[in-house]
């Protein structure tokens, strides 16, 4: 190995053992079922890990340096968002969270520098929150984007915003917006504020899912009218831009996935261990060790698959097919494992006592967030056999 390679490797090793100990030690204990679905408290217990996490120099992994983040290519953050993974606030907490880790590499990527300034700025600083506004309730876009329904309409120099969204992770609170809407020369990215007259957020959906900062909002435009500086990009162009976010952002949902599941696993593995009945140890059962050999072994794949995908995207490669096999894969894999110990655990699985239930329902949607897992199967069906 090249002594850069070990020194970088090195770094990235103390980086995760860092990372973990401040999930073990300040991220995990702030965890609460009380807070779990309450948006207020979230953010509140939020802001104040990620005072902690600046101190302790793990601040927004994904940034690069000038932005204030640690530069992380990749493969690295494929090992750190693992460890982040852990607990249920430790993204979050290091601002590495979906659905503002992907807005922000978002916006460094088209924005213009006023763009920056105004929006990715308190983003990073985790002084603002934003939600990606694209999903619409039938028949408009939902797996497939190119049922977009919402509609901007130029006047003079302005756009004109119609439209309902729905299922907007962190849309609850968010200070603005990354709206999709079609246009007459196509789908588009505008920038929306919250503030702006005509944008209003019509509730907060009940989800399965647990500590999703900013819930999953119900979004209503009416006549929202922004300047022709909420365009980011190039008009005509969103859809293009949607797939661009998307597959780092399935990415690293893997990447934060298997460290949940992982979690999962080490509790009931725990629970195995010290758990009698019929006169043996749980963990000593045969139908026990292969479900914990199983999990290991889902765990291992997915690991493989993720950091073979972050390596071509390190590397410049293009990753669409790979994104969707490793996304598909991977939200099928942590469920298995959730659901394993869940099994393993019997009613103690199930409970709020344990991580575990909580993590259980948090691996279930993710078939479905980011594509699902059909539409990525009959699409990759597709490539295949037409290069055959």
């Amino acid at each position: 190995m090249h002594p850069q390679q070990e020194r970088n490797d090195a770094q990235t090793r103390d980086l995760c053992e860092r990372v973990r100990g401040f999930v073990d030690d300040i991220a995990i204990p702030a965890e609460s079922p009380a807070i779990a679905r309450d948006v207020a408290a979230l953010d509140e217990r939020i802001a104040g890990l990620r005072v902690q996490a600046r101190q302790a120099g793990l601040y927004a992994p994904q940034l690069p340096a000038e932005q204030g983040g640690l530069g992380l290519g990749w493969r690295a953050l494929a090992l750190v968002l693992e460890e982040a993974g852990r607990g249920f606030l430790g993204p979050a907490a290091l601002n590495c969270a979906a659905p503002d880790q992907p807005n922000m590499l978002t916006l460094l990527r088209l924005g213009t520098p006023a763009q920056q300034e105004r929006f990715l700025a308190p983003l990073v600083r985790g002084e603002q929150r934003a939600c990606f506004a694209m999903t619409e309730p039938a028949p408009g876009a939902g797996s497939d984007p190119s049922m977009l329904r919402t509609r901007a309409e130029r006047r003079g120099q302005r756009w004109v915003l119609n439209g309902h969204k729905q299922f907007i992770s962190g849309g609850v609170g968010a200070d603005f917006a990354l709206v999709l809407a079609q246009t007459d020369v196509g789908a588009t990215l505008f920038v929306v504020p919250a503030a702006t007259p005509g944008y209003r957020v019509v509730r907060d959906i009940g989800m399965v899912t647990v500590y999703q900062i900013g819930g999953h909002a119900e979004i209503l435009l009416e006549d929202c009218e922004v300047g022709e500086d909420a365009v980011l990009g190039e008009p005509g162009r969103g859809l293009e831009y949607a797939q661009i976010r998307l597959e780092p952002a399935r990415l690293s949902h893997c990447m934060r996935y298997i460290g949940r599941a992982r979690r999962a696993l080490e509790t009931a593995q725990a629970y195995v261990a010290g758990r009698e009945s019929f006169g043996s140890r749980l963990a000593d059962l045969q139908q026990i060790q292969a479900m914990v050999a199983d999990s290991h072994i889902d765990l291992h794949a997915s690991r493989l698959m993720t950091l073979d995908c972050a390596g071509r995207m390190d590397d410049g490669l293009p990753v669409k097919q790979h994104s969707a096999m490793t996304k598909v894969f991977v939200s099928e894999a942590v469920n298995r494992v959730a659901d394993r110990a869940v099994q393993m655990m019997g009613a103690s699985g199930l409970s709020e006592d344990t991580p575990v239930s909580m993590i259980w329902q948090e691996m279930r949607p993710f078939r479905i967030y980011d594509g699902a897992n059909e539409l990525h199967r009959a699409t990759l069906a597709r490539r295949l056999l037409a290069r055959a």
